[in-house]
């Protein structure tokens, strides 16, 4: 029996607690046996807990993990000392830190090193399975510096399945690696791989010129929703391979799929998390859907996209397919990451390899939850950091990714943040990165959190624009409230900046971001209603058509106004998921893109591609920097329900010398005086666009009800 606990809590500070009922310690002397001498534990502090007394001790020596500690008394009584909150403490993460590129299992054909970061473990073994789950091999491993864990063995481990045992404070627990590269069918254990048998030759080396992200236009989709529609003509319905397959039809011969996206004219392929995540079991025949936002492996495909999960090589090849066939349409691939929670804490790696480092814990030592999934990532520890950085790395050097968008990026600090910025400049500076900068409540001081506050801080991260958002549509939490293109004015004084990119147009002025590059914005995403199902709530009375009009104009708010475009899959469609808001676990026909009802509104699309061509052939809707924007920008508010801008002086960056636009929210028509007698160009005017010109005009110019229209002069 053991009379007390002790427990390590910083590097020289012991906590020892004893039951009330334990006879008197007011005589207790305390002593740490380190194996090789004892040494005075001096109490410094006595607390009385509810049913416990608590001395904290303070240690002559700095006391080394991964050693057998001893803490006795003067009455002979002793106690395993266990590894306490040691490890979350500044002091362990400079000790610990370890800086070397070579954790996981690196396989060749003659020998593979396993390596695993666990400081407070006692003791670490190597676990092979075999194909029924059963343990048929176990190693001993050994401690180097730093707390990394190694063996190494000798012959060809391709293919075989392991875990690592942990075994900390006399719990042994079974974790699949961290760091593994591949794993079996719904993740349950890391898999040897050799990697070189997934190459994808890559002939798509000279992607389109991406100088700036503002020149990005990015358009969202999740991998299942992209093809399993039964009229999407792919054969591989809801799987990476999809986009590898061209000439799909669907009704009435219409583009689908891959030939689609290419029609539209986007750069970027947003895809929701596929790296392996929990809610879908990969080898069941029942259909389930998940939007992917449950983490369990960071650096692997996961398996209910691929056409065999049952294979680990398949995921892998198939995700590098599914990548370089959109290059080779000149489309690149941004990743959606969740490196801010991971799926259940209590069954997590990160919690069974070394329990209590990665996640942040509040005032009361309980999980955090501003996620509000039951835990935090706590990103600004160096190894919780490190791993991101490398996790992140990976998908750039081993997939070819080209953009990270990072869910709840509010959750992870700054210092991470800019940390990968600088090595994915090392690597490739066109890659972009965007977040979501949402102010969570996660114990992280608020000077620290790479929040749309903080944006200062992070020049080179994009964050998602929620007043853009707002002020277009309306509060997404309040489903009824209104934004400018359902009818409101309230918002009218936002756009002055919001068409600018969200930047001080003046000195006298406060903008939301320094760079326009920092602008993503957006009226829609996989998140809450779409816009077709909003306004069916908001302008519930109003006819489809007038709906189909203010849907267009939030489009054309999104690809004319300065900074990030960022558009939902389908919405050019009017997508609809039936009135659901949080779509997350629903079936196929909520979530899935309606091939058909794309076929319906094909004229529609017109003018999306139009605005987005117009976008692509003119550098004046796309400029890099808050000094271009300043130079050339001019606010027009002629009326309550027409605003926009003028571009003018365009001569050195454009074909066309002056642009203006206008956005009319009125369900009549409006006039707009021109200044000059000049002729202008209309290219966009209602549901008509054409780059060469509809019509010329001079002096005045009608409007049309819920519409856009863009004149511009050409060069002489």
């Amino acid at each position: 029996m053991n009379w007390f606990e002790a427990y390590l809590d910083e590097m020289d500070i012991v906590t020892i607690l004893f039951s009330k009922e334990t006879p008197s310690i007011n005589n207790h002397e305390f002593y740490l046996h380190d194996g090789i001498q004892r040494h005075s534990l001096t109490v410094i502090k006595k607390e009385e807990l509810v049913t416990e007394i608590k001395c904290t001790c303070k240690s002559p020596i700095d006391i080394e993990l991964g050693k057998f500690n001893l803490v006795s008394d003067s009455f002979g009584n002793q106690t395993e000392l266990l590894i306490g909150s040691v490890i979350r403490t500044e002091k362990f993460d400079q000790l610990y830190f370890y800086s070397g590129n070579d954790l996981g299992a690196n396989y060749s054909l003659t020998e593979t090193t396993f390596k695993v970061w666990a400081p407070s473990a006692e003791d670490v073994s190597l676990l092979f399975y075999n194909g029924k789950g059963t343990i048929h091999q176990m190693y001993p491993m050994m401690r180097e510096d730093k707390g990394v864990w190694t063996i190494t063995l000798h012959g060809n481990y391709d293919g075989y399945f392991y875990r690592y045992n942990v075994c900390v404070n006399k719990v042994w627990r079974d974790a699949v690696d961290l760091y593994a590269k591949a794993v079996s069918a719904n993740g349950e254990y890391g898999v040897v791989v050799d990697l070189t048998k997934t190459v994808v030759p890559k002939f798509s080396k000279s992607l389109p010129s991406f100088k700036s992200p503002t020149d990005a236009i990015i358009y969202e989709t999740h991998i299942r929703d992209f093809s399993i529609h039964p009229e999407s003509g792919a054969k591989n319905k809801g799987k990476y391979v999809a986009f590898c397959e061209e000439g799909t039809k669907g009704p009435y011969e219409c583009k689908t799929c891959l030939d689609y996206l290419v029609d539209l004219g986007i750069t970027h392929v947003e895809l929701l998390p596929f790296n392996d995540f929990e809610g879908i079991n990969e080898i069941s025949k029942q259909e389930q859907y998940n939007w992917g936002y449950n983490p369990v492996h960071y650096n692997v495909p996961d398996g209910s996209y691929a056409t065999d999960p049952s294979d680990p090589y398949v995921r892998i090849r198939e995700t590098k397919e599914m990548i370089e066939a959109l290059h080779q349409k000149g489309i690149r691939v941004i990743m959606d990451v969740v490196y801010n929670h991971v799926y259940k804490r209590e069954y997590s790696s990160f919690r069974k390899i070394v329990p209590g480092y990665y996640f942040r814990f509040n005032e009361f030592g309980l999980p955090s939850d501003g996620t509000g999934v039951g835990n935090d990532i706590a990103s600004e520890r160096l190894m919780v950091r490190k791993f991101i950085i490398d996790s992140v790395g990976y998908w750039v050097k081993e997939y070819n990714v080209d953009g990270f968008r990072f869910d709840l990026m509010g959750i992870l600090d700054i210092e991470t943040m800019n940390a990968v910025r600088q090595a994915i400049d090392e690597m490739d500076p066109s890659i972009i990165m965007l977040g979501e900068g949402w102010n969570l409540d996660t114990p992280l001081p608020e000077k620290d959190k790479a929040t749309i506050k903080n944006t200062g801080k992070m020049p080179r991260i994009a964050q998602f624009n929620d007043v853009f958002r707002n002020s277009v549509k309306g509060s997404i939490f309040d489903f009824s409230d209104q934004g400018f293109i359902s009818g409101d004015l309230r918002y009218n004084d936002n756009f002055k900046t919001l068409f600018a990119g969200s930047i001080a147009i003046t000195e006298e002025m406060d903008g939301l971001f320094q760079s326009p590059q920092q602008s993503v914005n957006y009226v829609e995403c996989h998140d809450n209603h779409t816009l077709w199902d909003k306004l069916e709530i908001s302008n519930a009375e109003e006819s489809l058509e007038t709906r189909r009009k203010r849907q267009y104009l939030a489009i054309a708010i999104v690809l004319l106004s300065q900074g990030i475009p960022f558009l939902h899959s389908g919405m050019e469609f009017f997508r609809t998921k039936y009135g659901v808001s949080n779509s997350y676990n629903q079936p196929d026909n909520i979530n899935q893109l309606d091939w058909a009802r794309k076929n319906m509104y094909e004229n529609d699309i017109l003018l999306f591609k139009a605005l987005i061509a117009m976008r692509k052939a003119h550098p004046a809707f796309r400029l890099s920097t808050s000094k271009e924007i300043q130079k050339h920008y001019k606010w027009l508010a002629p009326s309550p329900n027409l605003i926009g801008f003028l571009l003018d002086d365009l001569a050195e960056i454009d074909s066309w010398d002056e642009i203006i636009v206008l956005f009319n929210n009125s369900v009549l028509p409006k006039e707009y005086l021109l200044e000059d007698h000049e002729h202008w160009n209309v290219v966009v005017s209602g549901d008509q666009a054409d780059l060469n010109g509809i019509e010329q005009i001079t002096k005045k110019v009608m409007i049309e009800p819920l519409s856009t229209i863009v004149l511009c002069k050409t060069k002489i």
